[in-house]
């Protein structure tokens, strides 16, 4: 029981279980660490490339971010950040010259976040054979030993989510996704929570209503149209969106604030973000970050090169903050048995998102 409720802390960039070199401070945290830093020969030992949005999102770019920093701080390594030209219209050009950029500055391992840097970083991998390449939230590529990718189990985390806001007593949900649809995990996320939601729905027999989008979302960014549809949910009876797109965050925190209403996080403990955040659904983007660094700099590099890692509840890297949620009608103690029967494969929850649709307790609004 100790270990499940501790999985808050892991993912909150606690980051207690990575070795460290012995001269490193053990106590520092991502958050005593600066975004930049100059090195003394104009070089950088590890390098980050964002993914599209703002790297200080309060969410993805920035939770890989403080595993990248962190790593680099902790054992004395220079470091740096790229985000590709052209902001959220970046290409994969944009993106390899990005990559291409860290490695002529000398990086020896890249980490590069979000799905979108596939088609870049099959290039950057071929082009520079001795960098050692980190793909968060992506996947193995044939003949490519020098690229690690990282996934995750979305689906756990989103079905807690959603069940969660039911418990708490919510029926009529939102959830808001970036990607226009084309993100795997988000897709992941977004089907989790609707399970979740259908789960909880039959435990106490109501109907619940789910307005479902992911429009205006398309580039992880806010915009004035996406405050103005969140709100017009919320106006119309929405008492909770999942906010799963990065900065969007920012939009859908400020119409539920309007409006009085409740905001789910994503990838990250947004609580501190907003009064209006009740719980996150959490990944361990920045913990897997550091792990693969660490692989990349010890002896169990063939452990993560070349294939891809895929982690979910039974590794600690998906679940809700314990710590900080708002919840008053579903228990920690609750929680941590449906997260024991994830762990224990006794719960079973879908990841093949095309399957989406209305359920026996669940009426899905799909806003396209």
């Amino acid at each position: 029981m100790k270990k499940i409720l501790s999985l808050a802390l892991v993912l909150c960039m606690v980051f207690a279980l990575c070795a460290v070199s012995a001269s490193a401070d053990e106590d520092i945290t991502a958050a005593d660490v600066p975004d930049t830093m100059t090195s003394a020969d104009g070089t950088y030992e590890i390098a980050f490339v964002t993914d599209v949005g703002q790297l200080k999102d309060k969410s993805f770019n920035e939770g890989t971010y403080n595993g990248v920093k962190l790593f680099a701080a902790k054992n004395d390594l220079s470091y740096k950040y790229y985000q590709p030209a052209n902001g959220d219209q970046a290409t994969d050009d944009d993106r390899f010259d990005a990559m291409k950029a860290a490695a002529d500055a000398g990086a020896k391992a890249i980490v590069c976040a979000g799905f979108m840097q596939g088609t870049a970083l099959a290039k950057a991998a071929e082009a520079y054979p001795d960098v050692k390449f980190v793909f968060i939230d992506g996947w193995a590529f044939d003949g490519l030993d020098n690229i690690a990718a990282v996934a995750f189990q979305e689906e756990q985390c989103g079905f807690l989510a959603g069940y969660a806001a039911v418990m708490e007593g919510f029926t009529e949900l939102g959830f808001c996704g970036g990607g226009g649809g084309e993100n795997p995990a988000v897709n992941r996320y977004g089907y989790g929570y609707v399970q979740g939601a259908e789960a909880a729905a039959s435990v106490k027999d109501v109907n619940v209503n789910i307005n479902y989008t992911f429009l205006y979302g398309a580039t992880f960014s806010p915009s004035n149209e996406l405050q103005t549809l969140a709100s017009g949910w919320y106006e119309t009876g929405t008492e909770v969106i999942f906010s799963c797109g990065g900065s969007i965050f920012d939009s859908i925190a400020a119409a539920a604030s309007a409006n009085d209403a409740a905001v789910i996080g994503v990838d990250t403990d947004q609580s501190a973000q907003s009064e209006t955040v009740i719980t996150s659904a959490l990944k361990g983007i920045g913990e897997a970050a550091f792990q693969a660094l660490e692989a990349a700099y010890g002896d169990n590099w063939a452990d993560w090169g070349g294939k891809c890692t895929v982690l979910g509840a039974a590794e600690n890297a998906v679940g809700l903050p314990v710590d900080t949620w708002s919840l008053e009608n579903w228990t920690v103690e609750e929680y941590a048995e449906m997260l024991e029967s994830i762990i224990s494969g006794d719960l079973e929850i879908d990841a093949d998102y095309e399957n989406l649709d209305s359920t026996d307790h669940v009426n899905l609004n799909v806003v396209a």
